[in-house]
């Protein structure tokens, strides 16, 4: 589990609940700006760095800041700051809601320097003035000097200003005015002086290059833009070449040439094949910096591709691609044999000489560079060589500046960010390879456009105030500064007694209404220039605060936080703070007042939450404003998710529980990897735990819980670490190739957070079993790199599988082939046979050899076969399948066998000799002299004679037993004949057959088997089996009428194996764990019903029959009674269904409904429905689903059942068909009844005879609805 103390930069500072108030800057409190999310100031706010601290703190780590500031708290405040991320804004309160995180011991991220350094430098920039509030111009944005423009569009140069009143614009271009209005093409956007060149209707953009400057001008004074200078983008064509293929010898270096066209700006360079492939770059191949492509010495695969230079040009989006080069090398060893490719000496195993390195670029051992401040030094050193040289870097007199250089392109060149004065020097780089070394010097001048020290600032002076405008800046060489004021030079301005010129400063004292104006600063130097505007503004302002009034602010416990007062006054007013209408001034402690008049609580306690009050004065008055602050409690995560280590497909839950300020709303979500996580359906987010079903290698990273609030929030890190598979090993080489062995070399995949613990080296060959891999060997998991035994004659191709625990990786790619070299057979066929098909023939089989056992081309065998005992000749044959058929042999003759290998090269060792068999005959007898014993009633031994082994015509396999069930002796019992049998294998004399029926008489039969089937059957035999016990009295049933008898019924015993003589039954009383005394009854072989008078209502019984024969009880059934009925049931005593007054109940029902359907049918033939409609006579509209049939369903307003309603089976009410109704005499069913149910209100009387009968339904009348038209 990983802890980052981290809080958001909102909660620690705190939220606002009024509107936040303009403020440009949090450090000018007299300034407004615009509202903002996010308050870059808030970094330093954290207390992280204090706002003093020196920039070198501002690397360091955050624990360090944290312990210094808690060294006076008590302990527990110092645990808790020790989890705290304090971030408060510049701006009142909690306006910004972003998490600002703060990593103990970790160093700050760059990101955070910038923003500090932004809120710092924010704390000095000059006072800006309300705007509804007179001011000379100011410019607040402008294009870049070097503008580059898109030929294809219209140019936009911009220029845009504020002032009171608005300034309006124009513009010189190359010095000289520029008359808009006499070009058409030319405009200026309304209320701005952006220029817009629009071609649409013609003209060419370069007509427009040149340097523009854009002049800003009210009553107070003219602001100045930087010179523009405007170019238009060019992206030319390549001039067409005809290249000759370039000739050079192998092992030489050589440079082609790119030569790109000159663009605007500077195209990007690559190359490419013709084909549009990318050419593969490494330390002996690689692209210069000019573009130029450089190869420290050719090899023969350099021909295998061409070689183009692509140049991508930015603006137009376009790829210009150069005449292809072709190559053609001379060589001293024409084949390109992968195997010296991969040779440890692969120079001289092609003949190639060593040479010492030499540089291609720069020439000589010399050169020198210049380079400006602020940019980026690249140096670059390629040098030829055989081997490829290595390059090293180094800096005469002292280290690389680690912090700002990297090695690019194979150690090619040097890149230096951000180069200052510190950087120059001399750098020298050192090529060296196996025969020497050489190095370059290279001399690095810094020089430097000119930069700011002072820039110079707005200057807002009451009338009869003293002020200043300084402009200082610093560059090599040193520049020169000027002075203008509203764009004119300070020399022809007129005379101002109250100014004066000291070099870089301006000096103003008792200025007065007349010296507003706009002061411009212009320092040069022979690299570049920088162009300030200063206005000087003379006002006489009462303070007015800038901020909405009474806004309330809410902080958290211990951080720290800033209390933002902006407003303005001249006079600059002085501002001071109270607490809850205290006489005294809040400065120093706790507290600390910044000079824009802001407050700092340096670490907020309980005792802080209050009303603030500021007061800004001047001579000229007053202005105060009021902030309420509230202080929260932190949100804290106390159990947190802990670091785990799980397999793929199980489960893993992440813990996550939260305190927090309950007047606060908690939100709590989760990050993965620092994005934020999906929530899929393998996963479920709960308030205090997240859940990982079915893990995956994909969800292995950190997971942060974030708890937040309005205010702050909290984080806790856990890593889940998923234990997988192993990936794949990549890059096989074959390396140490030998005539019987290699060397197999790999790279290792990522073992998934399971290590390694064997390979698997597999090979495939492509003459036997083509795609198809076979296991070659295998070796632990601590190696890469394993030597191979090989076999003759065999295309290998390996790859190689890795295994862990958690299972085998995909395998790796398959390596390049090798092809080892013939030889003779070193082994035979095994697994040689000889058996007969037929009773005629010997078919001889073996196992062909495999791929790595072949040895040569051609394989084949020699068969060789005689009979055994005998001094024939060997019988041979070339075979080159698995399997030879000798034919026209006797019956079952014993063979001697040989199976050699042959191919091109030579045949194999002398094979063993394997004895076979030729074909088999059936048997020509049968046992003899068969003797039965019973042995019990179902099973009996057998004894026989030995047949001779010359009738046996094969190989005796065994003797077996045919029998049948003839009939029972129980002549009414049918039986099944089917056959049996029962096997004695072996040259065997008796045995026993088992599983026979008792009280059955049998036949039985014996004969000779052998490898071809059965002999003849031995004359039949007849035996009787004694009786038996029987078995287990069928479908045995245990049924409960009442609480005072239990029924009991069985059927025979399936096989009675004998004459039955009677049933035993036994049984006993339960209730839990009581048992009453066993009862044992005996019944007649015929009886198969019994009744058991219960004791009691409540105790259960458990039955056990079995059925007899003389020979004694069979296998028994048992059962029990069913549980015992509930209380209700036990005290009826009795079925309800069998009581005589249940069943005079039910006619008397059953007479009352036949009679009610008489008198429905009889109100039926009289008349029918009646429709219900509204008191206007609208005829029924057939799409009224309810008055189809001409009826009408009622129900009231409350949906209560009336009279004539019944409940349906699903719970609803349904109002039923009512033949006669007071609702349908009544107007719209809207009738009402008194107290004492008579109707009350106005009913009337439908005799519309023909609608009447024309609305008569044919449906039947049910029971139901009878009834209540009775009622």
């Amino acid at each position: 589990m990983r802890r980052l103390a981290a809080r958001g930069a909102a909660g620690d500072a705190g939220e606002v609940a009024a509107p936040a108030a303009d403020s440009t800057h949090c450090a000018q409190g007299r300034s407004p700006s615009p509202p903002r999310l996010i308050d870059v100031c808030a970094i330093w706010d954290t207390g992280v760095l204090p706002p003093t601290a020196d920039w070198k703190g501002a690397s360091s780590g955050v624990a360090g800041a944290r312990l210094n500031e808690a060294e006076t708290l008590s302990s527990i405040q110092e645990a808790q700051l020790e989890r705290l991320e304090v971030a408060t804004p510049c701006g009142p309160g909690s306006r910004e809601r972003g998490p600002v995180l703060r990593m103990a011991r970790q160093q700050l991220p760059p990101w955070v320097h910038a923003a500090i350094l932004l809120c710092l430098l924010s704390l000095g920039r000059a006072i800006e003035i309300p705007m509804d509030l007179s001011q000379p111009p100011t410019i607040t944005k402008q294009s870049v000097k070097d503008h580059i423009v898109d030929p294809r569009d219209n140019i936009l140069i911009e220029c845009e200003a504020k002032g009171n009143p608005a300034p309006s614009f124009h513009w010189t271009r190359n010095s000289r005015f520029f008359n808009i209005a006499k070009d058409p093409r030319v405009s200026m956007k309304r209320r701005s002086g952006t220029l817009v060149i629009d071609f649409r209707s013609g003209g060419r953009p370069e007509e427009y290059e040149g340097e523009y400057q854009c002049f800003a001008r009210n009553k107070f004074g003219t602001a100045l833009s930087n010179r523009i200078r405007l170019q238009v983008s060019k992206s030319p064509l390549w001039p067409k070449e005809n290249l000759d293929p370039v000739v050079v010898q192998e092992g030489a270096p050589l440079t082609l040439q790119c030569n790109p066209p000159p663009g605007l700006p500077s195209p990007v360079i690559f190359w490419m094949s013709s084909t549009m492939d990318p050419i593969t770059q490494d330390k002996r191949v690689s692209q210069g910096h000019n573009g130029d492509l450089y190869f420290s010495n050719v090899m023969l695969q350099d021909m295998q591709t061409d070689y183009s230079c692509n140049a991508r040009f930015h603006f137009t989006h376009t790829i210009q691609q150069k005449n292809a080069f072709t190559l053609k090398v001379l060589t001293n060893h024409p084949h390109n044999d992968s195997s010296l490719r991969n040779h440890p000496d692969m120079y001289s195993a092609r003949g190639v000489a060593e040479r010492t390195p030499s540089f291609m670029y720069p020439q000589g051992t010399a050169s020198s560079q210049m380079v400006l401040r602020g940019m980026d030094l690249l140096l670059e050193c390629i040098a030829s060589g055989v081997p490829t040289p290595d390059i090293a870097w180094y800096k005469k007199g002292g280290d690389l500046p680690s912090d700002k250089a990297k090695f690019e392109n194979f150690n090619k060149a040097l890149r230096i960010t951000n180069v200052s004065e510190e950087d120059s020097g001399e750098y020298f780089c050192l090529a060296s390879n196996k025969m020497g070394s050489i190095r370059h010097t290279i001399s690095v001048r810094v020089k430097a456009a000119p930069y700011w020290l002072d820039e110079p600032k707005n200057l807002i002076l009451a009338p009869g105030e003293d002020g200043r405008l300084v402009c200082r800046a610093s560059g090599n060489p040193k520049p020169t500064i000027q002075w203008m004021v509203n764009g004119e030079p300070l020399q022809s301005a007129p005379p101002n007694p109250n100014r004066e010129v000291a070099g870089d400063t301006i000096i103003f004292r008792d200025t007065q209404i007349s010296s507003r104006a706009v002061y411009q600063c212009n320092t040069s130097n022979e690299h570049g220039y920088l162009l300030a505007n200063a206005f000087v503004s003379v006002l006489d302002v009462p303070p007015r605060m800038l901020s909405p009034r009474n806004q309330l602010i809410r902080v958290i416990l211990y951080n720290r936080t800033r209390l933002d007062c902006p407003f303005f006054g001249s006079p600059i007013p002085t501002l001071r703070w109270f607490k809850n209408g205290q006489g005294s001034n809040l400065d120093g402690g706790n507290y600390h007042v910044y000079e824009n008049g802001s407050l700092e609580i340096k670490m907020i306690r309980k005792e802080d939450q209050g009303i603030y009050t500021c007061v800004a004065t001047n001579i000229l008055g007053k202005a105060e404003n009021q902030v309420r602050l509230e202080v929260k409690d932190p949100t804290r995560i106390f159990r947190m998710p802990e670091d785990q280590v799980a397999k793929r497909g199980t489960t893993v839950q992440l813990e996550c529980r939260v305190k927090h300020d309950p007047s606060l709303k908690l939100t709590v979500s989760w990050l993965k990897d620092d994005e934020p996580l999906y929530i899929g359906n393998r996963m479920k987010k709960e308030d205090d735990s997240l859940t990982i079903f079915g893990v995956a290698e994909r969800d292995q990273g950190s997971y942060t819980c974030v708890a937040s609030t309005e205010l702050d929030q909290d984080l806790a890190k856990a890593y889940l670490t998923v234990l997988g598979r192993p990936d794949r090993p990549r890059d096989l080489e074959l390396t140490d190739l030998a005539e019987r062995s290699v060397r197999l070399t790999w790279i290792p995949g990522d073992d998934n957070n399971s290590p390694i613990t064997d390979y698997v080296v597999q090979f495939e060959e492509d003459q036997f079993q083509p795609g198809v891999w076979h296991d070659h060997s295998k070796f632990p998991g601590s190696v890469n790199s394993a030597v191979l035994q090989l076999s003759p004659y065999v295309n290998y191709q390996f790859r190689v599988i890795a295994i862990n625990e958690v299972g085998s990786s995909h395998p790796s790619l398959p390596s390049e082939r090798y092809r080892t070299s013939g030889a003779p057979p070193e082994s035979n066929p095994a697994d040689v046979k000889g058996e007969g098909t037929r009773k005629n023939n010997m078919e001889i089989t073996w196992t062909p050899m495999n791929a790595t056992s072949a040895f040569g081309p051609n394989l084949r065998y020699i068969v060789k076969w005689r009979r055994r005992e005998t001094r024939e000749s060997w019988n041979n044959v070339t075979v080159w399948g698995s399997r030879y058929v000798v034919g026209q042999t006797p019956v079952y003759v014993p063979y001697e066998i040989r199976v050699q290998a042959e191919n091109d090269f030579g045949k194999g060792p002398e094979p063993d000799t394997v004895i076979g068999y030729s074909g088999e005959d059936y048997p020509r007898a049968a046992p003899t002299d068969v003797k039965i014993r019973v042995l019990n009633s179902t099973a009996i031994s057998l004894q026989w004679n030995r047949v001779y082994s010359d009738t046996v015509q094969g190989l005796l396999r065994e003797y077996r037993a045919y029998y049948w069930r003839e009939s029972s002796l129980l002549k009414s019992l049918w039986v099944s004949q089917k056959r049996q049998q029962a096997s004695f294998p072996g040259d065997r004399l008796r045995g026993v057959v088992p599983r026979l029926f008792p009280y059955s008489n049998y036949k039985l039969e014996m004969v000779v088997v052998n490898g071809r089937g059965d002999g003849p059957r031995s004359e039949t035999k007849e035996f009787t089996t004694p009786e038996g016990v029987p078995s287990a009295p069928r479908r045995f049933r245990v049924r409960q009428p009442n609480l005072e008898t239990i029924n009991l019924e069985w059927d025979h015993p399936e096989h009675p194996n004998g004459i039955l003589t009677g049933y035993t039954l036994r049984y006993v009383a339960f209730n839990g764990t009581k048992v009453g005394k066993q009862i044992v009854e005996n019944f007649s072989p015929n009886q198969t019903k019994f009744t058991v008078q219960r004791a009691d209502p409540v105790s259960r019984y458990r039955f056990t029959l079995s059925a007899r024969t003389q020979v004694g009880s069979g296998e028994a059934v048992t059962e029990e009674s069913p549980a015992p009925p509930n209380e209700a049931y036990t005290n009826n005593q009795a079925d309800i269904a069998t009581q005589g007054w249940f069943i005079g109940l039910m006619c008397a029902i059953a007479l009352l409904v036949l009679i009610l359907l008489i008198v429905c049918f009889i109100k039926r033939s009289r008349g029918g429905k009646y429709p219900v409609r509204e008191k206007k006579d609208v005829p029924l509209g057939p799409e009224d689903p309810k008055e189809e049939d001409g009826s009408f369903d009622y129900s009231d307003e409350d949906n209560k059942p009336l009279q004539g309603s019944q409940t349906s089976l699903d719970g609803t009410i349904k109002q039923q068909e009512s033949d006669d109704s007071l609702v349908d005499y009544g107007e719209g069913g809207e009738g009402q009844f008194n107290e004492d149910g008579s109707f009350i209100g106005q009913y009337t009387v439908k005799k519309d005879k023909e609608e009447t009968e024309g609305n008569e339904s044919s449906e039947a009348t049910s029971p139901v609805n009878a009834i209540y038209s009775l009622a």
